[in-house]
């Protein structure tokens, strides 16, 4: 991976998903069009030729840059997307405290959540798109520390770190009702136990919060 410009895009086939909580054993399936999502998470390098900004807490071109809010990663979106001359998809209020998506918009952006578990599990059924510890870094053999972004085995269809490393900031709003303007995360990571690194597992955080074992990876309306 070439760590400045790693935005390997790959195109994901359309297909339905299943979601579930086990908070509220509810579950819903949704139906997604094509769509692009990055190989990748998002690294530290790649995070600092767009924005000129280095957050982490840890230190090292090729880690998945974390310490970033929801809005950090929003914002790196429509950055990116300028840089490589496509339509933000993102429009953010004067208020500082809402964002609308442009669906129309051909820009980067983040997953909704949807769409990346459907690309985890890469056709696969179970909570695991192969065995934990040669796909992901998580509490058992992180050694209590993030790790370069790819240096496990992907899934079937080519993507990195999805489960491990660092959890992945989604579009979607976690429970309004409940938790106001949470949004979701996916993915499980480094400091996280093995029940954590599931294709189903759904944590929420607050859109500014930013933390350790927190980063992104982007997305892309296949128009």
């Amino acid at each position: 991976m070439d760590l400045i410009t790693g935005n390997e895009m790959i195109t994901v086939p359309p297909g339905r998903v299943t979601l579930s909580d086990r908070r509220t054993q509810r579950s819903w399936s949704i139906e997604l069009e094509p769509y692009q999502l990055a190989a990748f998470p998002v690294t530290q390098a790649f995070y600092a030729q767009i924005t000129g900004q280095r957050p982490s807490a840890a230190d090292g071109d090729g880690l998945p840059v974390e310490c970033v809010s929801w809005w950090d990663s929003a914002q790196f979106c429509n950055a990116l997307s300028e840089r490589d001359g496509f339509t933000s998809a993102y429009h953010f209020h004067a208020d500082g405290e809402n964002v609308e998506w442009d669906a129309s918009a051909d820009g980067y952006r983040l997953p909704t959540e949807a769409e990346w578990e459907y690309a985890c599990r890469a056709g696969t059924a179970g909570p695991r798109y192969g065995k934990l510890d040669e796909i992901a870094w998580y509490r058992g053999n992180s050694h209590d520390r993030i790790h370069d972004a790819g240096g496990k085995f992907p899934n079937a269809w080519g993507f990195y770190d999805m489960l491990g490393n660092v959890w992945d900031w989604c579009w979607d709003v976690y429970d309004a009702e409940v938790y106001g303007a949470y949004r979701v995360l996916r993915g499980g990571g480094w400091f996280d136990e093995h029940w954590s690194c599931r294709a189903s597992a759904r944590r929420r955080s607050h859109p500014t919060f930013k933390v350790d074992d927190v980063g992104s990876r982007v997305a892309r309306s296949f128009l």
